[in-house]
Protein backbone atom coordinates (compact mmCIF):
# COMPACT_ATOMS: atom_id res chain seq x y z
CA UNK A 1 0.00 0.00 0.00
CA UNK A 2 1.28 3.56 -0.72
CA UNK A 3 2.50 5.70 2.13
CA UNK A 4 2.18 9.20 0.71
CA UNK A 5 1.91 11.03 -2.59
CA UNK A 6 5.09 12.33 -4.22
CA UNK A 7 6.02 15.91 -3.26
CA UNK A 8 4.15 18.35 -5.46
CA UNK A 9 6.53 21.19 -4.53
CA UNK A 10 9.41 19.19 -5.98
CA UNK A 11 7.49 18.60 -9.20
CA UNK A 12 6.52 22.27 -9.45
CA UNK A 13 10.20 23.22 -9.28
CA UNK A 14 11.04 20.71 -11.98
CA UNK A 15 8.35 22.10 -14.28
CA UNK A 16 10.06 25.50 -14.16
CA UNK A 17 13.52 24.13 -15.09
CA UNK A 18 14.15 24.35 -18.84
CA UNK A 19 15.48 21.33 -20.68
CA UNK A 20 18.12 21.70 -23.38
CA UNK A 21 17.18 18.38 -25.00
CA UNK A 22 15.90 14.96 -24.18
CA UNK A 23 13.35 14.00 -21.55
CA UNK A 24 13.28 13.78 -17.76
CA UNK A 25 11.95 10.63 -16.12
CA UNK A 26 11.15 11.22 -12.45
CA UNK A 27 11.11 7.89 -10.59
CA UNK A 28 9.16 8.01 -7.31
CA UNK A 29 8.91 5.23 -4.71
CA UNK A 30 5.53 5.59 -3.04
CA UNK A 31 5.65 2.04 -1.62
CA UNK A 32 6.08 1.25 2.06
CA UNK A 33 9.31 -0.62 1.33
CA UNK A 34 12.36 -0.18 -0.87
CA UNK A 35 12.20 -0.71 -4.62
CA UNK A 36 15.21 -1.43 -6.84
CA UNK A 37 14.36 0.00 -10.28
CA UNK A 38 15.71 -1.92 -13.25
CA UNK A 39 16.34 -0.13 -16.55
CA UNK A 40 17.03 -1.53 -20.00
CA UNK A 41 17.62 0.55 -23.13
CA UNK A 42 16.40 -0.99 -26.37
CA UNK A 43 18.99 -2.02 -28.96
CA UNK A 44 21.26 0.92 -29.79
CA UNK A 45 20.00 3.04 -26.88
CA UNK A 46 21.93 3.80 -23.67
CA UNK A 47 20.94 2.33 -20.30
CA UNK A 48 20.84 5.05 -17.59
CA UNK A 49 22.55 4.44 -14.22
CA UNK A 50 24.05 1.18 -15.49
CA UNK A 51 20.61 -0.40 -15.40
CA UNK A 52 19.70 -0.40 -11.72
CA UNK A 53 19.84 1.23 -8.31
CA UNK A 54 18.24 1.30 -4.85
CA UNK A 55 15.29 3.64 -4.23
CA UNK A 56 14.20 3.93 -0.60
CA UNK A 57 10.56 4.34 0.39
CA UNK A 58 9.53 7.98 -0.14
CA UNK A 59 12.57 8.82 -2.31
CA UNK A 60 12.74 9.96 -5.92
CA UNK A 61 15.40 10.10 -8.63
CA UNK A 62 15.49 12.12 -11.85
CA UNK A 63 16.85 10.41 -14.98
CA UNK A 64 17.84 12.35 -18.09
CA UNK A 65 17.34 10.36 -21.28
CA UNK A 66 18.23 11.60 -24.79
CA UNK A 67 15.83 12.40 -27.60
CA UNK A 68 14.39 9.31 -29.21
CA UNK A 69 15.23 7.08 -26.23
CA UNK A 70 13.52 3.71 -26.17
CA UNK A 71 13.51 1.21 -23.33
CA UNK A 72 11.80 -0.23 -20.29
CA UNK A 73 11.77 0.30 -16.53
CA UNK A 74 10.53 -2.08 -13.86
CA UNK A 75 10.59 -2.33 -10.09
CA UNK A 76 12.44 -5.09 -8.25
CA UNK A 77 11.35 -6.08 -4.76
CA UNK A 78 12.79 -8.02 -1.86
CA UNK A 79 16.39 -7.47 -2.94
CA UNK A 80 19.60 -8.02 -0.99
CA UNK A 81 22.93 -7.01 -2.53
CA UNK A 82 26.52 -7.13 -1.33
CA UNK A 83 27.66 -3.52 -0.91
CA UNK A 84 31.11 -4.27 -2.35
CA UNK A 85 30.32 -6.53 -5.31
CA UNK A 86 26.78 -5.43 -6.17
CA UNK A 87 25.77 -9.09 -6.37
CA UNK A 88 22.70 -10.54 -4.71
CA UNK A 89 19.12 -11.61 -5.34
CA UNK A 90 15.63 -10.15 -5.69
CA UNK A 91 12.30 -11.82 -5.04
CA UNK A 92 10.86 -10.29 -8.21
CA UNK A 93 12.29 -8.64 -11.33
CA UNK A 94 15.81 -10.01 -10.76
CA UNK A 95 18.40 -9.33 -13.48
CA UNK A 96 21.16 -11.89 -13.19
CA UNK A 97 21.60 -11.30 -9.46
CA UNK A 98 23.09 -7.84 -10.00
CA UNK A 99 22.23 -4.42 -8.57
CA UNK A 100 23.16 -2.79 -11.90
CA UNK A 101 21.38 -4.82 -14.57
CA UNK A 102 23.88 -3.68 -17.23
CA UNK A 103 21.87 -4.67 -20.30
CA UNK A 104 19.82 -7.50 -18.82
CA UNK A 105 16.05 -7.52 -18.50
CA UNK A 106 14.09 -8.52 -15.43
CA UNK A 107 12.87 -12.05 -14.79
CA UNK A 108 9.08 -12.16 -15.10
CA UNK A 109 6.59 -11.75 -13.63
CA UNK A 110 7.30 -8.03 -13.53
CA UNK A 111 5.21 -4.95 -14.26
CA UNK A 112 6.90 -3.07 -17.10
CA UNK A 113 6.94 0.59 -18.09
CA UNK A 114 7.80 0.74 -21.79
CA UNK A 115 8.45 3.82 -23.89
CA UNK A 116 9.70 5.13 -27.22
CA UNK A 117 10.30 8.85 -26.96
CA UNK A 118 10.12 11.39 -29.74
CA UNK A 119 12.65 13.33 -31.78
CA UNK A 120 12.48 16.75 -33.51
CA UNK A 121 11.44 14.89 -36.68
CA UNK A 122 8.80 12.76 -34.93
CA UNK A 123 7.86 14.53 -31.73
CA UNK A 124 5.25 12.19 -30.19
CA UNK A 125 6.15 9.93 -27.27
CA UNK A 126 4.64 6.45 -27.04
CA UNK A 127 4.48 4.67 -23.67
CA UNK A 128 2.60 2.03 -21.73
CA UNK A 129 2.44 -0.02 -18.56
CA UNK A 130 2.48 -3.68 -19.55
CA UNK A 131 1.21 -6.80 -17.79
CA UNK A 132 2.21 -8.98 -20.75
CA UNK A 133 5.13 -10.31 -18.65
CA UNK A 134 2.95 -10.51 -15.53
CA UNK A 135 2.72 -8.30 -12.45
CA UNK A 136 4.79 -7.73 -9.33
CA UNK A 137 3.87 -4.24 -8.08
CA UNK A 138 1.64 -1.31 -9.03
CA UNK A 139 3.21 1.39 -11.21
CA UNK A 140 2.16 4.38 -13.31
CA UNK A 141 3.66 6.75 -15.89
CA UNK A 142 2.14 10.22 -16.00
CA UNK A 143 3.18 13.21 -18.11
CA UNK A 144 3.97 16.52 -16.40
CA UNK A 145 2.10 18.94 -18.64
CA UNK A 146 1.89 17.93 -22.28
CA UNK A 147 -1.57 19.25 -23.00
CA UNK A 148 -4.89 17.73 -23.97
CA UNK A 149 -4.92 14.08 -24.97
CA UNK A 150 -1.91 12.99 -22.91
CA UNK A 151 -2.89 9.79 -21.13
CA UNK A 152 -1.80 8.08 -17.93
CA UNK A 153 -0.47 4.55 -18.29
CA UNK A 154 -0.94 2.59 -15.08
CA UNK A 155 -1.77 -0.49 -13.10
CA UNK A 156 -2.62 1.10 -9.77
CA UNK A 157 -4.16 -1.99 -8.10
CA UNK A 158 -2.28 -4.79 -6.37
CA UNK A 159 -3.04 -7.75 -8.62
CA UNK A 160 -1.25 -10.09 -6.22
CA UNK A 161 -4.24 -10.08 -3.86
CA UNK A 162 -6.63 -11.32 -6.56
CA UNK A 163 -4.27 -13.37 -8.71
CA UNK A 164 -5.81 -16.64 -10.01
CA UNK A 165 -4.26 -19.66 -8.32
CA UNK A 166 -2.77 -20.95 -11.59
CA UNK A 167 -0.80 -17.70 -12.03
CA UNK A 168 0.45 -17.14 -8.47
CA UNK A 169 4.19 -16.89 -7.73
CA UNK A 170 5.21 -17.28 -4.09
CA UNK A 171 8.36 -16.75 -2.10
CA UNK A 172 8.48 -18.23 1.41
CA UNK A 173 4.71 -18.67 1.36
CA UNK A 174 4.01 -15.05 0.35
CA UNK A 175 2.47 -14.08 -3.00
CA UNK A 176 5.02 -11.76 -4.62
CA UNK A 177 3.94 -11.91 -8.26
CA UNK A 178 1.16 -12.81 -10.66
CA UNK A 179 2.24 -14.54 -13.88
CA UNK A 180 0.73 -13.75 -17.25
CA UNK A 181 -1.15 -16.53 -19.02
CA UNK A 182 1.71 -16.67 -21.53
CA UNK A 183 4.31 -17.19 -18.80
CA UNK A 184 2.21 -19.80 -16.99
CA UNK A 185 1.03 -21.82 -20.01
CA UNK A 186 3.89 -21.15 -22.49
CA UNK A 187 1.53 -21.66 -25.43
CA UNK A 188 1.31 -19.82 -28.75
CA UNK A 189 -2.34 -19.01 -28.10
CA UNK A 190 -1.60 -17.11 -24.89
CA UNK A 191 1.75 -15.67 -26.03
CA UNK A 192 0.50 -14.41 -29.44
CA UNK A 193 3.24 -16.33 -31.23
CA UNK A 194 3.32 -18.86 -34.07
CA UNK A 195 -0.03 -19.07 -35.83
CA UNK A 196 -1.46 -16.60 -33.27
CA UNK A 197 1.07 -13.84 -34.03
CA UNK A 198 -1.44 -11.35 -35.48
CA UNK A 199 -4.08 -9.10 -33.89
CA UNK A 200 -6.77 -11.03 -35.77
CA UNK A 201 -5.74 -14.46 -34.49
CA UNK A 202 -4.64 -13.54 -30.96
CA UNK A 203 -7.51 -12.63 -28.66
CA UNK A 204 -7.56 -11.77 -24.96
CA UNK A 205 -7.78 -14.73 -22.59
CA UNK A 206 -9.95 -14.97 -19.50
CA UNK A 207 -6.88 -14.06 -17.46
CA UNK A 208 -6.00 -10.99 -19.55
CA UNK A 209 -9.62 -9.84 -19.38
CA UNK A 210 -9.40 -10.06 -15.58
CA UNK A 211 -6.21 -7.98 -15.64
CA UNK A 212 -7.92 -5.45 -17.92
CA UNK A 213 -10.94 -5.15 -15.67
CA UNK A 214 -8.76 -4.37 -12.65
CA UNK A 215 -6.14 -2.29 -14.50
CA UNK A 216 -7.91 -0.70 -17.51
CA UNK A 217 -5.00 1.71 -18.20
CA UNK A 218 -2.44 -1.08 -18.76
CA UNK A 219 -1.60 -3.53 -21.53
CA UNK A 220 -3.24 -6.84 -20.66
CA UNK A 221 -1.98 -8.89 -23.64
CA UNK A 222 0.26 -8.40 -26.68
CA UNK A 223 -2.26 -6.65 -28.97
CA UNK A 224 -4.01 -4.45 -26.42
CA UNK A 225 -3.07 -1.28 -28.35
CA UNK A 226 -6.45 0.45 -28.35
CA UNK A 227 -6.44 1.27 -24.64
CA UNK A 228 -2.96 0.20 -23.48
CA UNK A 229 -0.78 2.50 -25.60
CA UNK A 230 -0.56 6.18 -24.58
CA UNK A 231 0.68 9.06 -26.71
CA UNK A 232 1.94 12.45 -25.55
CA UNK A 233 4.47 15.22 -26.14
CA UNK A 234 5.81 16.27 -22.74
CA UNK A 235 9.30 17.08 -21.49
CA UNK A 236 8.87 15.22 -18.19
CA UNK A 237 7.13 12.09 -16.95
CA UNK A 238 6.63 10.82 -13.43
CA UNK A 239 6.98 7.05 -12.99
CA UNK A 240 5.55 6.09 -9.61
CA UNK A 241 5.89 2.74 -7.89
CA UNK A 242 2.75 2.07 -5.77
CA UNK A 243 0.91 5.14 -7.14
CA UNK A 244 -2.12 6.48 -5.27
CA UNK A 245 -5.35 5.16 -6.77
CA UNK A 246 -7.37 7.62 -8.75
Amino acid sequence: MPTSMYPFIFLSILISIPLTGGTQLILVNNCQESVWPGILGSGGHPTPKDGGFHLCSGDEVVLEVPEGWSGRIWGRQGCCFDTKTGKGTCETGDCGGLLKCGGMGGVPPATLVEMTLGTPQSALHFYDVSLVDGFNLPVSMKPVGGGIGCGVAACEANLNVCCPFALVMKRQGKVVGCKSACLAAKSDRYCCTGEFATPKSCKPSAFSRLFKTICPKAYSYAYDDSTGLKICKAHRYVITFCPPKG
